[in-house]
């Protein structure tokens, strides 16, 4: 990967690369935790929001007697390298409550997690991708299979549609068939200001 400084005075790749994100939430108004989410993706240096998929209520997956998720999954286009991008997200979840106290599956206010990010294979301390769990959860390939092809070839693991028919669907419902992220208004009030602003200042593409 070929890095340039960016205006805001951090390292930036020279091409931009596409990106899935998956997000989630089961605590404190979950369904307005990720759409706020949405929002700030799209603020995002160096990063352009390209689609959001439609929310879906899940079961939870861990210790029992948690309340259901709220699960999306977003598609970027950025510049960032991957840890810069990690940091980005761990902001945002550290804006919105959440903690990392190293439970495992338990509920949190928000989670953010790099499930692809273009054609890299990482394993590092506090980084894997592709993400190492996507195969076998259906809450991570479902909003995913809306905002990317069925075709899409996750590296490493396998082809995007071939991982939607061997995994379990049961517990994933859609909350409706609008995108919860693909412009402004719904993404949530407020955003679209400031996404604008930050691609002023950080010369987004």
């Amino acid at each position: 990967m070929t890095l340039i400084d960016s205006s805001p005075g951090r390292l930036a790749l020279g091409v931009p690369v596409a990106v899935w994100i998956g997000l989630g939430s089961n605590l404190q108004e979950p369904e307005r935790q990720v759409r706020a989410a949405l929002g700030e993706l799209a603020a995002l240096p160096e990063s352009r929001l390209q689609a959001a998929s439609r929310l879906y209520r899940t079961a939870p997956v861990g210790p029992p007697g948690q309340p259901d998720y709220i699960n999306a999954a977003a598609r970027l286009e950025t510049r960032l390298p991957p840890r810069a991008l990690l940091a980005e997200l761990h902001r945002i979840e550290l804006a919105h409550g959440r903690r990392r106290d190293g439970t495992r599956w338990g509920p949190r206010i928000l989670d953010l997690d790099i499930l692809i990010y273009g054609d890299a294979r990482i394993d590092e301390p506090g980084l894997t991708i592709p993400h190492p769990e996507m195969a076998r959860r259906a809450f991570v390939l479902v909003p995913l299979a809306d905002v990317a092809p069925p075709d899409l070839a996750v590296p490493g693991v396998g082809i995007l549609a071939e991982m939607l028919e061997r995994c379990e669907r049961d517990g994933v419902e859609p909350l409706g068939d609008r995108a919860a992220g693909t412009n402004a208004s719904s993404i949530g009030s407020g955003t679209a200001g400031q996404r604008d602003e930050r691609r002023k200042n950080n010369g987004v593409m």
